[in-house]
């Protein structure tokens, strides 16, 4: 396990696992490249009892083939192919009765949604071996793992037939906080400043496979341009991968993300549904949780709406990189991004996506700011303007408990960032209008989240607390 970065909380739970005394169903999930299949083998050091790997694409045949080469293996004995998934269970149970040690029995089943194909009556077969047989052996431990996560959670997790409540340990591995993408960098000889790493995160966010293909020798401007810009690049098809392997009827995710791309604030169901014409029925409500559980778009509440108001807003930083400056830009200029540098455009980019990186840590904006220990909600707030009133916006609200509002103001910049007279009187205003807006009682305290803090001068002081980059970085996952 000496490989392992930032997931000390799924490691510790793993250890409690593989300290029971009953079966142990346990399922793994997140967004594809996150390192799920990477965590178990490490953790197990590759010592499974039996692993098997799902197929994508394939048909029930294919996957029994590639089972009983598997099963082959590991028993070193020779069985012919099982007619159906049942036969294939019955199997994979009389070679673990085979061993009579009692010692834990770990069997991986990775990539189980592509086990699942169509009419294959995988899912039926599984929910019987494992009641029938499998929950009742105390040392057996199944773990379940697949990048479908709306599979896992619809078949597994939410399971109302065979396998209602059967699960025993669910693992939902996100994506590297800050603190965890400069560990691994480092890990990986790879030190870089906070403002760079924070860059890189805005573009492929903390997902160890993508921060797995830097190159340590390339500046980050190149190995941005290396991974996603020059001809055949690492990763210019990367999404049409994601998307064609993880949901089924993919034009119509991509059409829906795409239009989540273009409203950096998010769109309301309504909004959605006149924007992509998907139809209105229980298709889109599954298609924007399968997308929530995926990891792709967040679900922010507004402050002082009815959850229907609530907006759905694309969190995944490649998805959003990807339609900002990749969809029709790969292979035409292979130092796209190097070349951009200065670029108002990629500037103003930095501003918005920093926001999100924002909205990632906000445990460690709490734990700056001393409230980590009090109970509150996040959200946005929103007033249109018109002809006879001023609209305001703010991005961030913390609302807390202790009857204190924090008014978030995000800015990504390359020195402290100076308050003059006019951007003072903004501030102002945000809070009155808010506050009359809203009617809160509650004491309101303007907050600055920047990248090196706020240039003393005579308007800096009405900032009540400020958060810099490096406090982004806190571990807060312990």
């Amino acid at each position: 396990m000496e490989r392992i970065v930032g997931r000390e909380k799924e490691i510790r739970r793993l250890d409690k696992v593989m300290e029971e005394s009953e079966a142990q169903l346990i399922i793994v999930y997140g967004r594809r490249r996150v390192g799920k299949t990477f965590l178990i083998n490490e953790y197990y050091d590759n010592n499974f009892t039996f692993k098997f790997t799902g197929a994508y694409n394939q048909s029930r045949s294919v996957q029994l083939k590639n089972f009983t080469y598997e099963l082959d293996r590991a028993s070193r004995e020779k069985h012919g192919q099982p007619g159906d998934w049942n036969e294939a269970f019955i199997l994979l149970r009389e070679y673990l009765e085979k061993d009579v040690t009692g010692e834990k029995q770990v069997v991986f089943f990775d990539e189980m949604p592509w086990m699942d194909t169509r009419r294959s009556g995988f899912l039926p077969a599984f929910e019987w071996f494992w009641n029938s047989w499998g929950s009742s052996r105390d040392n057996l431990v199944f773990i379940v793992c697949g990048s479908a996560t709306s599979w896992i959670v619809d078949n597994i997790e939410k399971n109302k037939g065979g396998l209602f409540s059967r699960r025993t340990c669910r693992l939902f591995l996100e994506p590297f906080t800050l603190y965890e993408t400069e560990e691994y960098l480092e890990s990986r000889d790879i030190h870089w400043s906070r403002y760079d790493i924070a860059e890189c995160y805005m573009i492929m966010g903390g997902i160890p496979y993508y921060l797995r293909l830097l190159d340590r020798e390339l500046s980050l401007n190149e190995n941005i341009d290396n991974m996603f810009f020059r001809k055949r690049a690492e990763l210019w098809d990367e999404f049409d991968q994601l998307f064609d392997t993880l949901f089924s009827k993919e034009e119509q995710y991509a059409k829906l993300v795409e239009a989540l791309s273009r409203k950096r604030k998010g769109l309301t169901r309504t909004e959605i549904i006149n924007t992509t014409r998907i139809a209105v029925n229980g298709r889109l409500t599954k298609m924007l949780d399968n997308l929530s559980n995926a990891g792709f778009i967040r679900v922010n509440q507004m402050f002082g709406k009815k959850k229907r108001e609530r907006l759905y807003q694309l969190s995944d930083y490649f998805t959003m990189f990807y339609f900002r400056f990749m969809k029709d830009n790969v292979g035409i200029d292979e130092h796209f991004w190097s070349n951009t540098n200065d670029n108002p455009a990629r500037h103003a980019w930095e501003g918005i996506t920093f926001e999100q990186v924002c909205k990632d840590h906000i445990p460690q904006i709490k734990q700056k700011l001393g409230i980590a220990g009090i109970m509150a909600e996040t959200s946005s707030w929103a007033k249109q303007g018109t002809n006879a009133e001023e609209g305001a916006q703010i991005d961030l609200l913390i609302d807390r408990r202790d009857r204190i509002i924090n008014l978030c103001e995000i800015k990504f910049s390359t020195a402290p960032f100076e308050i003059d007279k006019e951007y003072d009187l903004v501030l102002k205003d945000k809070a009155g209008i808010f506050r009359e807006s809203t009617g809160t009682k509650k004491t309101l305290q303007t907050t600055m989240i920047t990248t090196y803090g706020i240039k003393k001068n005579k308007y800096s002081n009405y900032i009540g607390k400020s958060v810099v980059l490096d406090d982004l970085f806190a571990n807060t996952r312990d």
